[in-house]
């Protein structure tokens, strides 16, 4: 994308952050393979597919950004859209697969819930590339996204299980509430498009299809929304007291 350096700490977060969560998945699922009573090379396996799997995820999207692929906004469906469809498609696979069940069952609550801090210093670069005219104003916490409400509140939230101060309820409620504000930033993207145009021509969301940006779709949405889904799996089933 023109202007932008992957040196800028703004931008760079958009490289930092997936790669991260990432890591933290795959260490995720080698954890709970092994609690769940695998082998250490089964869990080793486990690992690696999932390595494997997300590589190829994020190189195929970075791709399709860096060769305008999502710029193609004329096109119907857009590919853009085929992306988000993608995704939604990919969180549910994950929730209700072997993945989402042991991580649901094996790794603690408040762990679960601790990871979706990523999303304050994400809203911080978000809101930081806004202010340089990278990003429209709405898609930031000066606008109409408050998700960085859901960063903050994870770590409270996450430090009330641990000590014993917040049980189901609380955890319940929280995670609707980061679910809600996922679909509202969510939404406004999505109508912030060229395919939609609802804040204007000059308010565009296009950054996204840019790389590293296209990461944010791909792998932070992703992130957030099978995060919320895998810890409503969790709460369906299990004593939080139990699992602190």
């Amino acid at each position: 994308m023109p202007g932008v350096s992957f040196t800028d700490a703004e931008v760079a977060a958009f490289i930092i952050l997936p790669v991260l969560l990432v890591a933290a998945l795959i260490a995720g699922v080698w954890w709970s393979w092994r609690l769940a009573g695998e082998s250490a090379p089964r869990a080793w396996r486990a690992a690696a597919i999932l390595t494997v799997a997300s590589a190829a995820w994020m190189a195929v999207t970075w791709e399709l950004a860096a060769f305008g692929t999502l710029r193609q906004w004329n096109s119907t469906p857009p590919p853009f859209a085929v992306l988000v469809f993608t995704i939604i498609v990919i969180a549910l696979r994950l929730t209700f697969s072997t993945v989402g069940r042991r991580l649901a069952t094996h790794v603690p609550l408040w762990a679960l819930v601790a990871i979706q801090t990523f999303r304050y210093p994400l809203e911080l670069a978000m809101h930081r590339l806004s202010e340089r005219g990278i990003m429209p104003e709405q898609m930031s916490y000066s606008g109409l996204n408050f998700d960085i409400v859901t960063g903050i509140t994870a770590a409270l939230v996450a430090g009330f299980v641990i000590t014993g101060r917040a049980g189901r309820k609380v955890v319940l409620a929280w995670n609707v509430l980061g679910s809600v504000l996922l679909l509202n930033i969510v939404t406004i993207a999505i109508l912030s498009t060229p395919r939609f145009r609802a804040f204007g021509n000059d308010r565009l969301n296009v950054f996204i299809t840019y790389p590293p940006f296209v990461w944010l779709p791909a792998v932070l949405v992703l992130a957030a929304l099978a995060g919320h889904l895998v810890i409503f799996r969790a709460l369906s089933g299990h004593d939080v007291g139990r699992r602190r």
